[in-house]
């Protein structure tokens, strides 16, 4: 079987080098008719032909694929640029050139044999209509390099080139990649830890990744494909075949990048929405509004909820002898921190009735503690009393006194209005109730009703209770006075 095989390796690369040394032949006189660039072509060309005939003639290195397609890759590029731009104008070197090429192929396909490896049929030269697009060649070998980044170039993409895995990471760190195109056998980081790093980067890992290479192991190429490489050349690769695949590729990183885009402007939209709103409803309500827009029909269910009122004693006097400036600074500082503690305690604040605040805890969201976070959420509304007060006496503003009402009861919550306007909001008798407890109140005082101690779960100190008649409502009522929560 080594024998045949050496025979095989024979043969093709016999017939491969006669055709190298053809074009040679007829190379050397025809030098003083190319141009600079198609010098430096051939002389690419012979380059690798000079290292394919080392490896031909070293018989350790005749089983080293890989750096056989490398070689074989460098002389198919540079012959196929070459046939493309002096072959209309040299038919002797075209027709030596085309040769040269099928020689390759026969040469490829004899060397791998049947399976992964048998070689692509050469096509007819073409080119494949795409977007341009930012690649990135990562190979060890800069003739490699060159050759991708001169292919790409005149499809009119925008090619920069990396010798190593470091590289490679670091040109994806500096600028947004369309397509990677990667080697897999490097020095240092090879192909694989590159393309897991590429592929568990959150911001790297759509782009797409297309191995070149010219190992043609089948579990290779599985595992390349598991790991997220998106596609798998081998060298030497054709032109057209590369340039479908990175057309692929844009494609599907173009429509990332707009999903992407598209995505980034609904959070933003979303964020205006919340900060926008937020400032006129609970942050639960908004929630239920984006997440559920059947949420918007007027409408409501029954809940048992607990209902907070509060109001500066004498407010209606202290305005008459300010300014009206004075009032709104006064009343701001007010029902801003008011807010931000109904808000942490997770109440849901249905109006600003000038300087009176009614709130609601149970609706949207409801909760076995509703009760108790209703209370705390009053007791520290009295405690935040003297930091307003201090303010307002460093700028000669009067101090205030709140009374705070609780009452917990049945009530109709949901979208109330037309659909022209509406609100979430709550009507029920309770409502009334906490209206007319929250007038008993003094500065400094809490009033809960006999419903509310009952709902509550924690230990609170309870003062004075008194049964009373209200103003619209028949039967008498029981308020109990809360001194402070026992922690």
């Amino acid at each position: 079987m080594a024998t045949n095989t050496r025979a095989a390796d024979t043969a093709w690369g016999d017939h491969l080098l006669r055709a190298i040394i053809q074009l040679r032949e007829l190379f050397s006189g025809r030098q003083a008719e190319l141009d600079h660039e198609a010098l430096e072509d051939f002389s690419r060309l012979f380059e690798g032909a000079d290292r394919l005939q080392r490896m031909l003639e070293d018989t350790t290195q005749r089983s080293n694929t890989h750096d056989l397609m490398n070689a074989l890759a460098a002389i198919r590029g540079y012959g196929e640029m070459l046939r493309e731009d002096i072959g209309p104008q040299q038919p002797a070197l075209d027709e030596t050139l085309s040769q040269l090429l099928e020689a390759i192929h026969a040469a490829h396909s004899a060397h791998t044999g049947n399976g992964v490896g048998t070689a692509q049929p050469l096509l007819q030269a073409q080119k494949i209509q795409s977007e341009p697009g930012f690649i990135l060649a990562v190979d060890d070998l800069k003739e490699n390099r060159e050759l991708v980044a001169r292919n790409l170039s005149r499809m009119g993409h925008f090619v920069v080139t990396a010798a190593s895995g470091e590289e490679a990471l670091h040109a994806l760190e500096q600028s947004d990649v369309d397509v990677v195109l990667l080697d897999l056998l490097m020095p240092g980081m090879d192909g694989r830890e590159v393309l897991r790093r590429i592929k568990e980067h959150p911001e790297w890992r759509a782009t797409p990744v297309i191995i070149i290479s010219g190992n043609q192991d089948m579990d290779g190429i599985i595992e390349c494909i598991e790991a997220g490489a998106d596609d798998y050349l081998f060298k030497p690769f054709n032109p057209v075949l590369l340039q479908a695949r990175i057309k692929a590729g844009i494609e599907r990183k173009r429509w990332h990048d707009r999903e992407e885009q598209y995505r980034q402007q609904l959070e933003r939209n979303e964020k205006f929405i919340r900060a926008t709103f937020g400032r006129y409803l609970s942050d639960e309500i908004v929630t239920d509004i984006l997440e559920r827009p059947e949420g918007l029909e007027l409408g409501g269910d029954l809940r048992k909820v607990t209902i907070l009122m509060s109001d500066i004693r004498g407010f209606t006097t202290l305005s008459e002898r300010l300014a009206p400036a004075q009032v709104v600074t006064m009343l701001n500082r007010y029902l801003g921190a008011m807010t931000d503690i109904i808000m942490a305690h997770q109440g849901t604040i249905d109006e600003f009735i000038g300087d009176a605040i009614l709130a609601v805890f149970g609706a949207p969201k409801r909760g076995d503690d509703d009760a108790d976070r209703a209370l705390n959420c009053a007791l520290e509304m009295q405690a935040a009393m003297s930091t307003i007060n201090a303010r307002n006496e460093a700028e000669g503003l009067p101090v205030v006194k709140t009374g705070i009402a609780l009452n917990t009861g049945d009530v109709i919550a949901g979208n109330i209005g037309s659909e022209r306007r509406s609100k979430y909001g709550f009507v029920g008798h309770p409502m009334n109730v906490t209206s007319r407890i929250e007038d008993l109140t003094a500065g400094g005082e809490i009033l809960i009703s006999e419903s509310t101690l009952r709902s509550l779960r924690g230990n609170f100190q309870v003062g004075d209770s008194q049964e009373v008649k209200v103003k619209g409502i028949d039967e008498s009522i029981v308020v109990h006075q809360i001194i402070q929560g026992v922690t």
